[in-house]
């Protein structure tokens, strides 16, 4: 079993990550550059080491990041999501110092990173994919004969991309010649290469990924599947387990297709499988090879902690589970509350949090790294918190996601909370039919009072008063 892990991250990430080695009994090291210095996975941490002022910089040194491991005694690194989990070379940096990676092997992060790679390697493992361009593209006219090809509309998407970034659409000829140069552009920028690639555009499908495991002896399995529909330009938004728009013959054949991806390129570690659905047909869309930021609804509905799932199987042990001791029970939501405005076009909201009362009660769990007086930085992601229900129906789950969302007090910052009680009440969604374009499609869900109770005033003023006073 491994003893010591640095984690290789920040925030509410980070702090899980924390706790799940806690209750193993293996000691936690965390990083942090200077706007991190009172975060919550710093107090938390066994140890902690500072990588300096630049807000970024630390967090993105794969050889500084490995060799501070290595002097620390660490005998594992844990890169969370973001930054560098899905780095092929930082996982290769590790293997070479004798650190274990708690991810999978360096070459299997690099072939499902080249998207390209990717739509190959599952193409001869029979799992279908959407037509496209058989690699990289050459030109702009490659690119606009392969569209006549295969028909408007198309997804020009940046090969080494993720994170809903290096993606635009393209309707017409026209629009293609004009975001071409643009996706080129936002690639090389964003990931260090100008290599991109066409699929067929799905008009309005569902987003449904499956989350997977598998060890070092060979095993692999499914803990079925999260519907991460509800989304805004590219970016999930509330995530749901099991989807409740899967028949039982779907969810079998999904969940099927996801384990023979993950023996295809020989996984291991957790991992997730993205699949777009129109109809009856089932397209791949990419896998992520990290811990999934929505990995929380998953562990409602099945019981299995993934995280330590993870540890155990980078310590090489085999998995705590075979496929059919996996079931599920409910339904689970996660929310990501982010700092933004939703009326306001989504525009970031950082700064001071004055008060925050964390919602509970059953079937309810908060992951964050936020406090009363904690500062959220500009720096990096506006998530604050992930607000994750559970309950056996779909319309209980729904009924205790609003009162969740309700019974949360976060002062100081403007958040996507309203928003999402908005969602929630929703005919369509409350009926479990929706798309990736349920959001785009009703603009007037912005349209909610931000009215508040004369006491929520009262009791965010009290709060602004006792944080400028130093209370």
């Amino acid at each position: 079993m491994l003893k010591k892990v640095l984690i290789a991250n920040r925030g509410e990430i980070a702090v899980r990550i924390i706790r799940a080695c806690a209750e193993m009994g293996i000691r936690s090291v965390a990083i942090y550059t200077e706007p991190d210095r009172y975060g919550l996975h710093v107090k938390r941490a066994d140890e902690s080491y500072s990588l300096g002022d630049d807000p970024l910089a630390g967090y993105l040194d794969p050889a500084r990041i490995v060799n501070l491991a290595v002097e620390t005694g660490c005998d594992a690194i844990h890169p969370g999501y973001g930054f560098l989990s899905e780095n092929a070379n930082f996982a290769r940096l590790c293997e070479q110092k004798g650190v274990a990676f708690i991810g999978p092997k360096s070459s299997v992060i690099h072939g499902m990173g080249d998207k390209t790679q990717a739509r190959d390697s599952m193409r001869a493992a029979g799992i279908p994919i959407t037509p496209g361009s058989e690699g990289n593209l050459d030109s702009l006219d490659e690119a606009l004969e392969l569209a006549n090809d295969i028909g408007y509309p198309v997804m020009l998407k940046a090969t080494s991309g993720g994170g809903g970034r290096g993606i635009r659409r393209c309707d017409t000829p026209q629009e293609l010649k004009v975001q071409y140069p643009r996706v080129i552009s936002e690639a090389t920028k964003a990931f260090g290469s100008a290599e991109v690639f066409m699929e067929k555009c799905i008009v309005n499908p569902r987003h449904i990924e499956v989350q997977i495991l598998a060890d070092s002896q060979g095993n692999a399995i499914h803990l079925f599947e999260r519907d991460c529909s509800i989304q805004r330009r590219n970016q999930k938004l509330i995530e749901i387990a099991p989807s409740p728009q899967l028949t039982p013959e779907q969810r079998q054949y999904i969940g099927d297709l996801a384990v023979r991806a993950a023996k295809a390129v020989g996984y291991e570690n957790a991992g997730t499988v993205e699949f777009l659905l129109s109809g009856n047909e089932v397209h791949f869309m990419e896998m992520n090879t990290r811990v999934q930021v929505e990995h929380t609804i998953t562990e409602a509905i099945t019981g299995v902690d993934i995280v330590r799932e993870q540890l155990r199987i980078a310590s090489g042990l085999p998995l705590s589970y075979r496929q059919e001791d996996i079931q599920y029970r409910g339904y689970a939501l996660q929310f990501r509350i982010n700092a933004e405005d939703p009326k306001n076009d989504f525009l970031p909201s950082f700064g001071r949090i004055t008060h925050y009362y964390a919602p509970g009660g059953p079937g309810v769990r908060v992951d964050t790294a936020i406090y009363t007086g904690y500062e959220i930085p500009p720096y990096y992601d506006s998530m604050c918190l992930k607000l994750v229900v559970w309950a056996l129906t779909w319309d209980e789950v729904i009924a205790r996601g609003k009162r969740a969302l309700d019974d949360m007090r976060l002062h100081g910052i403007k958040t996507t909370a309203i928003y999402y009680q908005q969602i929630l009440d929703h005919p369509d969604f409350r009926k479990g039919i929706f798309n990736t374009s349920f959001v785009p499609d009703h603009p007037e869900l912005l349209n909610y009072s931000t009215k508040r109770h004369p006491s929520e005033i009262a009791l965010a003023l009290a709060a602004t008063i006792a944080a400028h006073a130093g209370w």
